[in-house]
């Protein structure tokens, strides 16, 4: 979807419409969850921290997030997308990849599809979607960004390689800011720069991740579309106001969030042995602590006590300004779920691509 949550907002109150907005929180540690198109011409974005939104515009309007709402909505999509097929692949509230080489319809053009869904979509919603159509995932999902917003952008196989060639490296799906700078270091501006790389080359830089650019190099994804997401995790976590370096504090916070994420461990029956910590400090370090066991995690108690003896043996005289505690499971234990999700990608194959 098109700015998804912000959109939803301006669709809700008229008086937000065409006017610079971010869902989230203005305070001194709030985050921006999403930006109107607007308010991205002044340069705000999503995990953005308010502070510097309302810095880059002092004009911005925020608004609180209403998740039941987004939820609701997301739900509506994917009734629309099951309509067309049942292979969704959902990968967050407002995106998912769609398998329609058989449709429910038959419909013999990718494009048609795509066309078919968007309108469905605003006559449901009165919301823009923009889609990526193409035969692989790596290109749909480029492609889905590419003419934003309700935008609707078709990589053929023909031209495949000779797009991918063209792309910046920061339009590479999973290269971050980190892995862009790296990137360049290598003398890897684009798609034909990083085509010019070995396999090993990339290997030797980039680990796992260099068989994958070398091969989204060359247009080739051959993962499938698959219509079961595994639940991996269930979290909860909480930014605090100021810094703290007390452990009673910390105590009290770790309580909190463990209760939210134990409430909804239990409500999605969610199973799993392996007890995670989670803490950032004021200087944005990020460190985590786990402890597995050889049972499944069933009692509250358990839970916030194996968080709080993670809690004992870390360093927290640097501060600390988020905490968190989940429960995992390890790959071969973890639970197929579905997830409501928006952001139209088309993965084709055998279609008529005109």
């Amino acid at each position: 979807m098109d700015a998804f949550y912000a959109s939803i907002e301006q669709r809700d109150n008229p008086e937000y419409r065409g006017k610079p907005l971010a869902v989230g929180y203005s305070g001194a540690r709030g985050v921006v969850a999403a930006a109107s198109y607007e308010s991205r011409r002044y340069g705000v974005r999503s995990a953005m921290a308010s502070k510097t939104a309302l810095r880059k515009c002092p004009h911005l309007i925020f608004v609180p997030a209403r998740f039941n709402v987004y939820k609701g909505v997301s739900r509506q999509i994917m009734e629309i997308f099951h309509e067309y097929t049942d292979i969704v692949e959902p990968l967050s509230l407002d995106e998912a990849f769609l398998d329609v080489t058989e449709n429910l319809k038959d419909i013999p053009s990718a494009t048609q599809i795509a066309q078919e869904i968007k309108q469905k979509i605003y006559e449901a919603t009165g919301l823009t979607a923009s889609a990526g159509v193409s035969f692989n995932k790596f290109l749909a999902k480029i492609a889905s960004d590419y003419n934003k917003p309700n935008g609707l952008f078709v990589v053929k196989p023909k031209i495949a390689e000779k797009f991918v060639e063209s792309l910046s490296i920061e339009q590479f799906f999973g290269v971050g800011k980190v892995t862009a700078k790296h990137m360049h270091e290598l003398g890897i501006k684009n798609g034909w720069d990083l085509k010019q790389k070995s396999e090993q080359e990339l290997v030797t830089h980039f680990g796992k991740a260099g068989y994958i650019y070398y091969q989204n190099a060359r247009a080739i994804d051959d993962r499938p579309v698959e219509a079961l997401r595994i639940r991996k995790s269930i979290s909860s976590e909480t930014t605090f106001d100021r810094d703290i370096d007390d452990l009673n504090e910390l105590a009290l916070e770790l309580d909190v969030v463990a209760k939210d994420a134990f409430e909804d461990i239990k409500k999605k029956e969610f199973k799993g042995r392996t007890v995670t910590l989670k803490i950032k400090y004021a200087d944005f370090k990020i460190i985590t602590r786990s402890k597995t066991f050889p049972q499944y995690i069933t009692d509250y108690e358990e839970f916030y006590k194996t968080g709080f003896e993670l809690l004992q043996n870390v360093d927290i005289t640097p501060k600390v300004r988020l905490i968190g505690l989940g429960l995992k499971n390890s790959e071969a234990e973890a639970e197929p779920i579905w997830n409501g999700a928006i952001q139209l990608r088309i993965n084709f194959e055998d279609y008529d691509w005109d």
